[in-house]
């Protein structure tokens, strides 16, 4: 079931959504060589608390895996998603790291990633995450009032492939609000005109999965990886679904997407 929010839950969820745009603004300055993911989790679970939320992430379960045990999913380089933070963990110079979070206030959820560079990073890795990030804007656009669900996946998928690079197998996006992962499912790829029609007051977690080799993934645990080890990038948003353009909730006022 598909859930249309009603005002007061929108502002909840956009009061859930402002930490995590200002979490993933605040850790900028924090991804330096040296740091270990093990540091930004720490720095992260003290900024969503000091702010009256929970994160979301911490402690979440799924079938056949034990609890999450991060605030932060942190993936480097080959990572796709669901990094788990460690201690020896540490950024070296030139390393991507994605880094996806949730928060729950209030009884609602916030959702976003982004993919930083540590430092100076190679002409491939700086490619890759401006087409990445380019994806995402892509199918924040297609996500409007009267489109179906299916047209933000083509929206992604189409342009990641023109760019040649791949969307990463059977990981998507999702509805959010009172649950962390709500229908619908939003694939990163696939035809146009297809699934359920988009509707004002539906919120939205759009987040392409980018690799530069391969759409094959691997798993350990929690965590996906690019099957042949090359680069992977993530951006994700919480979106609001309006009567015009798209409302991005995890945008700090500002702030670039």
């Amino acid at each position: 079931m598909i859930f249309i929010k009603s005002a007061s839950e929108i502002n909840k969820i956009r009061a859930s959504c402002l930490i995590v745009g200002e979490l993933l603004d605040a850790l900028e300055e924090r991804i330096v060589a040296g740091a270990s993911t093990l540091d930004l989790d720490a720095f992260a679970w003290e900024f969503i608390v000091s702010r009256g939320g929970q994160p979301a992430f911490k402690g979440y379960t799924i079938p056949g895996l034990g609890p999450f045990p991060g605030t932060l999913c942190t993936s480097l380089n080959s990572g796709i998603v669901h990094g788990i933070p460690a201690a020896d963990a540490i950024l070296q110079e030139g390393d991507i790291i994605g880094i996806d979070v949730g928060v729950h206030k209030d009884g609602f959820y916030g959702d976003a990633a982004r993919t930083y560079a540590v430092g100076k990073v190679s002409p491939e890795a700086e490619k890759l995450m401006q087409v990445t990030r380019q994806a995402l804007e892509l199918g924040i656009a297609a996500a409007r009032a009267g489109n179906r669900v299916s047209d933000i996946s083509h929206a992604v998928g189409s342009y990641v492939g023109e760019m040649g690079y791949f969307v990463a197998d059977d990981l998507t996006g999702h509805g959010i609000g009172r649950n962390l992962h709500e229908e619908p499912q939003i694939p990163n790829s696939g035809a146009a005109g297809r699934g359920p029609r988009l509707k004002p007051g539906m919120t939205l977690a759009i987040e392409p999965m980018v690799n530069i080799g391969t759409n094959r993934v691997k798993e350990k645990g929690w965590e996906f990886f690019a099957a042949d080890d090359s680069l992977s990038a993530h951006y994700e948003h919480t979106i609001l679904v309006t009567e015009s353009q798209p409302e991005i909730l995890t945008l700090v006022e500002g702030a670039k997407i």
